[in-house]
Parts: structure tokens; sequence; C-alpha cells
């Protein structure tokens, strides 16, 4: 299962097309916000304002985007949501993967986070057991992962969590030969990312776009390199 909890809602983008997901919505279908909407709240309709009861978390049902794979999608209706630090809302999202699996059963729930700090990346960070970095290999992306660990684990000291990071990915790698790749491995074996680099990386690949738009995965397509990084990457996840 994917639960999409950016604002930006890019991975539901990569599911849904336009239509489908405007009609998702206008179905009443199931989305992040679902989970964090007040018991009374105002929706807007065509005919004015009217009250909306908000579901029971074990009411909350993702879509089936095939028999394996489901997905709650995001909402960009996220922005306008206030939501306090310390009200309790940022635990919701915790309880209801507690509930949702106790039906489903899913082998991995899998959590796409925004990737600034936010109530939305700490109720991801309460609700999960690892996280996985991946990082562009330039040396803006890479000094970003010291701060994103500093504010993790100033999260997981103050909210008393046991999170732990499974690695680091490196994405959208150019040529393995370049300067700034060599750099980029250069500066994670110098320090304590060391041990969490992955060996394989998804190499950078222009068509990657277009399957997005196409609502394609990669291990569907016919560039059987990058569905090697893959692979290869999930493997060494398991392991």
């Amino acid at each position: 299962m994917l639960i999409d909890i950016d604002p930006q809602f890019n991975a539901t983008q990569c599911l849904f097309s336009d239509k489908e997901y405007i009609k998702y919505v206008e179905d009443n279908k199931d989305t992040i916000i679902t989970v964090f909407e007040d018991t009374i709240s105002k929706a807007n309709t065509v005919k004015g304002l009217r009250q909306k009861s908000s579901k029971s978390l074990k009411a909350i049902r993702p879509y089936k985007f095939s028999k394996d794979f489901h997905i709650l999608p995001g909402n960009l209706n996220l922005y306008r949501m206030e939501m306090a630090p310390g009200s309790g809302k940022e635990n919701r999202l915790k309880k209801y993967i507690k509930e949702i699996q106790q039906i489903e059963k899913y082998d991995y729930i899998i959590i796409d986070t925004p990737p600034t700090p936010s109530i939305w990346m700490t109720s991801a960070l309460i609700a999960s057991d690892y996280y996985l970095i991946p990082v562009k290999p330039d040396p803006i992306s890479y000094i970003g992962i010291d701060l994103l660990k500093n504010i993790i684990e100033d999260k997981r000291e103050n909210l008393d969590l046991t999170i732990k990071c499974i690695g680091l990915v490196f994405t959208m790698v150019e040529r393995e030969d370049s300067i700034i790749y060599n750099n980029a491995v250069s500066k994670i074996k110098s320090g304590e990312w060391n041990k969490l680099k992955y060996k394989k990386y998804i190499p950078k690949r222009t068509d990657i776009a277009k399957w997005q738009l196409n609502k394609s995965f990669i291990l569907d397509v016919g560039d059987e390199r990058i569905k090697s990084s893959l692979i290869n990457i999930i493997d060494e996840k398991l392991c």
C-alpha cells in the first residue's frame, strides 16, 4: 500500500489521470485528507455549504489500483488544512494504519512524505518503523541529508519514536564516471552515511517522466538497466 501525504501529491499524479482523479474526488472517495478531517466539517457544494460527518478510521478505504497494490491518494487541500502541533491529530495516520492492517494485511506500507519539515512529515514519522532517503548526487542535495537527519533525530527524541533509517539511495544519476557523481560518493564515504548508502542507484532517464504521465511502472517498461537497478535496490533493502 502507498499512502501519499505529500501536499504536492506527485505519487498520486503518477497513478491517476486528471479526469480520473477529479471523478474520484467528486465521488467522495477517500484520500489522505479523510484521515485528518474533523468530526464535523463544512464542504462546498454547488448549492452552498453543507455539513459533512467525518468517517471513522476503520471505514476509510484505499483505492485498489491492482490486486497487489493499493493507494490512499494525496489531496492538494492539505495545504489549506490547519493542524496545530500537539493537537493529537498527528497520531491519526498511525491509528489509521493499525486499523487498515487488520483488514488488508499489507506486506509493506510506503508513505510518500513532503521533503521539508511539516506536521505531515511528523505524522509520517510517528506512523513509520523505518525511513529511506532518495537523494540526487549533487552538492546541494547531499548537504541537505545531514539537515534532514537532524530534524528526524530531533523528532525521534522529542516524540519518543523508534524509527530507524534503512538507507540512502542515489537517484537521477547521469553518469557513474562523472565528477559530480564521484564527488558525491566520496563525500558520503567520508561520513556516517557510508554504511547506509545502497550499492545500486536509479540512473537518470528522460523517459521516466513520460512513463509517469502514462501511469506506467518501471518494472513494466522496456528499459532493462533501470529495471535491474530498481530490483537490486529492493533486494538490497530486503536483505
